[in-house]
């Protein structure tokens, strides 16, 4: 080894002791008679001393010539700082060189490789090496290692095994776009890579493997935002012989486990809510229930009452907004603005004043006495010095305006704390949602979901209506994780097929295989899928994944540093039987 020491692990018992250190020079400050420099590595930063007179002066030459992120590596001894940094676990020592190599000298870079950077994020992107240096982005990678880690220990106590699944699948028409990959050997056919592996660990049930898990990329071909990048991570699992109870009370522990393991935090209960419930109460189907601010339907009070906007409306919907009747008119109106930007959708937002003095005051008092207004105010549960929101529409949209200016006054004042984790399990989605562009029932999570037993007399007259056994895990309003009960019988798995469109030709084609093994003895099983990335911004306090993926795409799906993807060459193309125009 070139080093006796990491430059992050000295401390105070070292003093007096010689060390080898390697790293990089993070700064240089030369005052004359005294030169200082920043010594960097994965595991922290060390002051480095050359003092006139003590050292070496061919060695403070040297030191005198050395740069940002030059390669170095010295010998010398620990000594006690005169001025300590408490900023910095080494901040009581500093090392007093004797000996100093250049291993690498390095150009100035191109922005400034501290946690307080100059740089831009496409700056960054581009150069990602470098940035990886910044102990910020380090240690992101650091609490992604150790839940990578502490999710196998856990799963494997509980006698999970881990296999690997094929990369290069068969293309399927259901879920997100596939990225496709061009066969040379086949040519004119195609593979796809893998959105998840859900075939795949539904046959290693039927194989016998009845605890699964793999921490596998999944890949989908879709538009990004911060939470999204086409190359992604799963915590992917599967088990047989249970019921939706077993597969909640094991994640459960598994999440438990990780908050406990990797961020000492203790989480309580899981509460649980019916997907229709949290529609209703929340507008969403994965909310945040850190702060309470319900939803509170108002049709019954405020319609009939000569305000056309309420009266022609399918919803009239309210939030309580707790001590904030004191708004001005421009906050009101700021938020008005809110709700009504396309994103939002929203025609117009009603408010009422509930004064301290008992008083009501709202924006529509041309139509609604006091004693109506009073009405909303105990339907809404207010109390003098509350502010009522109100909105109307369409059923769909109103729900989706709402919780978006939910969410905006719950960040607003400061009840959305990062530090505070409320998980929550929705169960009981719909089975099947109606798409208006193909004009047929889609599955809401894939095909292979299991209809709740109770409701498959309804997939004839009424699949709408029919409930899903699938769940979701919600943390913080972001969904982590989410799972169903699947279909392990061929007869259940065709009328499926059939619902969403397949004929038996298309069904056999694309999952044949499938339902052929569910023929020899499939068992009754189920399982999750963890966005991990999700996960890991989650436990960092932040809310895109890019800060915790080595190297990501930007929002364009592109990897600015190595410029991809990129064209090919013509040879290649025609290698693959490609014939572009």
């Amino acid at each position: 080894m070139l080093r006796t020491h990491q430059c992050g692990e000295l401390r105070i018992t070292d003093v007096n002791s010689e060390v080898v250190l390697c790293g990089w020079v993070q700064k240089v400050r030369d005052k004359g008679g005294m030169l200082w420099i920043d010594l960097r590595d994965r595991y922290g930063l060390i002051q480095l001393v050359f003092e006139e007179g003590i050292a070496d002066k061919a060695v403070r030459e040297v030191a005198q010539k050395v740069g940002r992120e030059y390669v170095l590596q010295v010998k010398g001894e620990v000594k006690e700082r005169f001025s300590k940094n408490d900023k910095i676990p080494t901040g009581d020592i500093e090392i007093f060189v004797k000996e100093l190599e250049v291993l690498n000298v390095s150009k100035v870079p191109p922005f400034i490789i501290e946690d307080e950077t100059d740089g831009g994020e496409d700056l960054r992107m581009k150069y990602r090496y470098l940035d990886l240096r910044r102990g910020i982005v380090r240690k992101n990678l650091e609490l992604r290692h150790r839940m990578m880690q502490q999710t196998r220990l856990y799963l494997d106590a509980q006698e999970f095994i881990e296999v690997e699944t094929p990369v290069l699948i068969k293309s399927t028409p259901e879920g997100a776009r596939d990225f496709v990959v061009p066969s040379r050997i086949n040519q004119g056919e195609f593979y796809a890579l893998p959105q998840s592996p859900q075939t795949f660990k539904q046959l290693l049930m039927v194989s016998g493997f009845d605890r699964y898990f793999q921490i596998v990329k999944c890949f989908r071909d879709e538009d990004l935002r911060a939470d999204r990048q086409p190359e992604f991570t799963q915590i992917d699992c599967e088990m047989s012989f249970i019921t939706q109870e077993d597969i909640l009370s094991t994640f459960e522990g598994l999440v438990k486990h990780l908050f406990e393991k990797v961020k000492g935090v203790t989480l309580g209960v899981f509460p649980r809510m019916q997907y229709a419930d949290a529609m209703k109460l929340y507008g969403s189907d994965k909310p945040d229930v850190r702060f309470d601010m319900r939803f509170h339907e108002l049709n019954g009070l405020a319609q009939g009452k000569g305000f056309a906007i309420f009266d022609q409306a399918e919803l009239v919907v309210g939030i309580r907004v707790e001590g904030c009747a004191a708004y001005t008119r421009k906050q009101t109106d700021e938020l008005t603005e809110y709700v009504k930007k396309p994103q939002i959708g929203a025609k117009g937002l009603i408010y009422v004043k509930y004064n301290m003095d008992g008083s009501l005051k709202s924006s529509v008092d041309k139509f609604y006495s006091e004693q109506d207004l009073q009405a909303w105010a105990t339907q809404m549960e207010a109390k003098p010095g509350d502010l009522l929101l109100v909105l109307s529409g369409d059923t769909h949209h109103t729900r989706k305006a709402l919780s978006e200016l939910r969410l905006k006054l719950g960040t607003d004042l400061g009840l959305r704390r990062r530090d505070d984790f409320k998980p929550l399990w929705v169960l009981d989605f719909p089975l099947l949602e109606w798409d208006e562009e193909s004009k047929r029932f889609h599955a809401m999570h894939h095909p292979f979901t299991s209809p709740k037993p109770e409701d498959m007399h309804l997939l004839d007259t009424d699949p709408a209506s029919v409930r899903a056994n699938a769940y979701d895990m919600v943390i913080n309003g972001v969904e982590v994780g989410g799972g169903s009960i699947r279909i392990h019988d061929r007869a259940t798995q065709q009328l499926m097929f059939t619902h969403l469109g397949f004929t038996q030709e298309e069904a056999k084609k694309q999952f044949g295989f499938l339902m052929e093994a569910f023929e020899y003895g499939a068992p009754p099983h189920g399982g999750i899928a963890f966005g991990f990335d999700r996960l890991c911004a989650l436990f960092g306090g932040v809310d895109s994944i890019r800060d915790f993926i080595a190297f990501p795409k930007n929002n364009a799906g592109r990897d600015v540093m190595i410029d991809s993807p990129s064209n090919i060459s013509q040879e290649q193309l025609k290698e693959l039987g490609i014939a572009l125009k």
